[in-house]
């Protein structure tokens, strides 16, 4: 199914949203957040900055940084034995640093993971327009909806994405959104209250979002230009 209008919070980046969540979902040094080794620092940052607890689950490196469920479960088993409240599970697809690009099947084990530990599904999707690999692009919101019950319908998500990375590389623009997926009412109506204190995001990040989410269609005048420059730019990047 297509996502609500009201489950879609527009920020000033990426950055933006992750540490609106995180600032929810954290309320002191005894709630934990499981995050990739090794891994974007805005994460590690934003939870120490928040006074939570950073939870580090080892990629494996030897299967190209692909996620080790094993390893993800004794480190929150760990954190539990510790005392730590975890409460949710970070995945950066495709991966930075490593450039990965996590296959369906890893995505739905991730779900699986996430649903069994009763924990909230952080999906850090920025670069999925830079795949290198043979892997293609699955959002975890679609591989969710695909899944049934009681996923569906059950599991916790935020999918974050940006105008920072891939083709537009807008950084200093500063769009960006996230996306809630199965989140209590009260919830939602929760972070609304917090976005809401920073009145509204950057107009010029919108407009470059917009163009983003939309862009032209086959059939549009401008479709041939905008596919000839898109393509070229792709390949300059894989190069």
């Amino acid at each position: 199914s297509r996502p609500k209008p009201e489950d879609i919070f527009l920020t000033n980046g990426a950055s933006h949203g992750v540490k609106t969540v995180l600032q929810v979902m954290i309320r002191g040094e005894g709630d934990g957040i499981m995050v990739p080794i090794p891994q974007y620092p805005l994460f590690s940052a934003a939870i120490a900055l928040f006074g939570g607890t950073l939870i580090g689950y080892h990629l494996s490196e030897v299967s190209g940084w692909a996620l080790d469920v094993d390893r993800m479960q004794a480190a929150f088993d760990k954190a539990r034995r510790e005392g730590i409240t975890v409460r949710a599970v970070v995945v950066i697809n495709p991966g930075n640093p490593t450039g990965q690009c996590l296959s369906v099947v890893q995505l739905q084990q991730l779900v699986h993971f996430a649903y069994a530990n009763r924990l909230v599904l952080l999906a850090d999707e920025v670069y999925q327009e830079n795949v290198y690999s043979t892997v293609q692009f699955s959002s975890c919101y679609k591989v969710l909806q695909n899944m049934g019950a009681p996923y569906v319908a059950e599991q916790e998500l935020v999918s974050f994405h940006s105008i920072s990375k891939g083709v537009a590389g807008e950084c200093g623009l500063r769009g960006g959104y996230f996306h809630i997926t199965n989140f209590d009412p009260v919830v939602r109506a929760n972070l609304y209250k917090l976005v809401s204190i920073s009145l509204c995001a950057s107009v010029p990040g919108m407009v470059a979002l917009g163009c983003l989410v939309n862009p032209p269609r086959e059939g549009d005048p401008s479709f041939e230009l905008y596919r000839r420059e898109r393509d070229a730019t792709l390949g300059s990047l894989k190069r």
